[in-house]
């Protein structure tokens, strides 16, 4: 009988998981390189440094803005929360060469679906940091972010648990 409880207990929700935006090692967006980042400036969030080249959408909802430079992209989810998948430091400088994109503006997406493929080698060779950052913009509409567990994870793999107000 207590393991059925238990059961129970464990089957509820465990809040929303914010899924891996790419293949690679997940850290907390505190060790990223750029101040703007790791200081939280923007809001919280996590970072990923890639070792694979699929981008996906880490959460479900509509993108909202589409950078020309194809650098960035923000998912605005049911609840209101803006989502920035940032791909790469400084990435803004390389006019979109690294990148692919599979989404437009206006689309609907669903956590796990593809959104762009970034060329890793290529931000390397210019010097730059490939690393891919996850961040809430407006905070305000969380009252929790999880820290992350630092390890390997796949594109769409759960890396971090948030919970609304």
């Amino acid at each position: 009988m207590i393991f059925m409880l238990n059961f129970f207990k464990k089957s509820k929700s465990k809040g929303n998981e914010v899924k891996a935006p790419i293949k690679g090692n997940l850290i907390p967006l505190s060790e990223v390189s750029d101040d703007v980042f790791s200081q939280k400036m923007l809001g919280d969030g996590f970072a990923v440094k890639p070792t694979g080249q699929e981008v996906v959408a880490p959460v479900s909802g509509t993108i909202t803005t589409l950078f020309p430079t194809k650098h960035a992209i923000v998912i605005k989810t049911a609840e209101g929360l803006e989502v920035l998948i940032h791909l790469g430091i400084d990435t803004v400088e390389l006019k979109g060469e690294p990148f692919k994109l599979f989404a437009e503006q206006g689309d609907s997406v669903k956590a796990g679906d593809k959104l762009a493929e970034m060329d890793i080698a290529d931000v390397a060779d210019h010097g730059l940091d490939n690393t891919v950052m996850v961040v809430y913009t407006n905070m305000d509409l969380l009252k929790e972010v999880k820290d992350v567990d630092p390890r390997p994870v796949e594109a769409g793999d759960d890396a971090q648990e948030i919970a609304f107000n």
